[in-house]
């Protein structure tokens, strides 16, 4: 090999080193938040961020047998409230099994659906909200029934029509589509 084509190829080189450090400066630019053990990219949508999760294990079965995949990666926004593999984990035994069944698909459906409100509302928004409402906010959900937010110290909890209270352990999960509220309890209509 020549002189020329040796420089040839080591600028070559070089230039695609700059150009992966610039992908990867850019993708590190991100702001991330870490969820089940994975980082969840703002630039990625509800459905491609969750998979990640070895939290939401549970959650991602929930929502393929419900047939919702293709809607959580729509054009949104959303806003979900995602119950992690321990809060699935507190039903009763054979209640998750029970409900992936295909003939419970409008059942589980309307579960998810009930997790899911239309819009995109951050942490700080809900509070506003229940701080408007003298300590609670009601918020309609895609499945059709209401929610309610209060908080508690410095903790925002949620309370279903049965309610059970679930506790929003991680919160403004920032996805392309919307946004994610992770939550400790599955919510119930």
């Amino acid at each position: 090999m020549n002189t020329r084509t040796k420089i040839t190829v080591l600028a070559m080189i070089a230039l695609s080193f700059a150009f992966s450090g610039k992908v990867t400066a850019q993708m590190t630019k991100e702001k991330t938040v870490m969820v089940g053990g994975a980082p969840m990219y703002p630039s990625k949508n509800i459905i491609e961020n969750a998979v990640n999760s070895k939290d939401h294990k549970t959650l991602v079965a929930a929502v393929k047998a419900a047939g919702l995949v293709e809607t959580l990666e729509g054009k949104g926004p959303f806003t979900v409230l995602a119950p992690t593999d321990a809060a699935f984990a507190k039903l009763p035994k054979g209640t998750v099994e029970t409900l992936v069944k295909p003939e419970n698909k409008a059942m589980l459906t309307s579960i998810l659906t009930y997790h899911v409100l239309p819009g995109r509302y951050n942490a700080k928004e809900i509070w506003a909200a229940v701080k408007a409402g003298n300590g609670k906010s009601m918020m309609k959900t895609v499945q059709g029934e209401e929610l309610t937010f209060w908080t508690k110290g410095k903790d925002l909890y949620i309370k279903d029509a049965k309610g059970n209270n679930a506790k929003v352990t991680i919160a403004d999960v920032n996805q392309s589509n919307g946004v994610i509220h992770v939550i400790d309890t599955v919510l119930m209509p």
